[in-house]
């Protein structure tokens, strides 16, 4: 399990765009037979990447974490981005399409990855943060999600929103996830761009073709940074750090927060006029 440390705005105003990239952006967290992990300081998330092929894939502790096992002492949402695929929690299975999503609680000993087809695997995406309290294990579709549509195609970003853990939807300590998907003609994303101090956040992208990339701003509002992002590739977003971007076509990407609070609209919104 790779260790990311935290970054102050005023060190981070000054990375070129290698150190900001070893920093802030994770990759090759998809890769086939085996398990991807990184662990961030910003309120001591794990971010992670399955994919199971022909074998069955086991969650285990590390060695940094000092549990007797993974999810001891947090919990962990679950999208997967892929072909069908198995969660099995406990001796409890759960199907997963392409886009649905999986809760494990506290507690949880036991987690596997599977794929129904080694030659489509399923890619499960992750997010894990501490906890304090257990709360119900639980598989949400799409549809479940309650959709809500967003934005216009004059400003070219309309998109599809999908909630899954937070407030009114799948229970969690301070875990909040969902996806958007950016619709074909549109490539901005989370307009107007904010931050929200009392959380960190972090956005992976996926279905993004080969030839394309998603542009992802970073940074202080009036001293912005940007990654450059393939597919399947994350950003790791600071609590003072706004974040918001633009694909060369359009994509999806998995949002996930830790911290404070569980309010989806705690956001202080940054007007694009005041970029710099």
């Amino acid at each position: 399990m790779q260790v990311r440390y935290q970054n102050s705005p005023k060190e981070t105003c000054q990375m070129n765009t290698q150190q900001l990239r070893d920093n802030f952006l994770v990759q090759q967290l998809m890769k086939n037979g085996q398990i991807q992990l990184v662990y961030s300081h910003y309120d001591r998330v794990i971010i992670g990447g399955a994919v199971p092929t022909s074998e069955p894939l086991s969650l285990l502790s590390q060695g940094e974490l000092k549990a007797n096992y993974f999810l001891e002492r947090r919990e962990i949402g679950i999208i997967n981005v892929g072909g069908k695929g198995i969660v099995t929690a406990d001796g409890e299975s759960y199907e997963v399409e392409k886009l649905e999503c999986v809760y494990l609680s506290k507690g949880t000993q036991q987690v596997t990855f599977a794929s129904l087809e080694a030659t489509t695997p399923a890619q499960f995406y992750m997010l894990s943060t501490p906890a304090h309290k257990s709360y119900p294990n639980r598989k949400m579709t799409k549809a479940e999600a309650s959709p809500i549509k967003l934005g216009d195609r004059a400003t070219a970003n309309e998109r599809t929103i999908y909630k899954y853990v937070h407030q009114d939807g799948i229970q969690s300590c301070q875990l909040v996830m969902g996806l958007t998907t950016v619709e074909a003609g549109s490539v901005w994303n989370s307009v107007p761009p904010h931050t929200h101090a009392r959380r960190m956040e972090v956005y992976f992208y996926f279905d993004v073709d080969e030839a394309h990339r998603v542009f992802h701003f970073m940074g202080e509002p009036q001293e912005t940074r940007h990654l450059v992002i393939a597919n399947h590739e994350a950003a790791i977003s600071a609590p003072w750090s706004m974040h918001y971007g633009v694909g060369t076509a359009h994509y999806g990407f998995i949002w996930a927060m830790a911290g404070e609070n569980k309010e989806f609209t705690d956001m202080d919104p940054q007007p694009i006029a005041s970029l710099k």
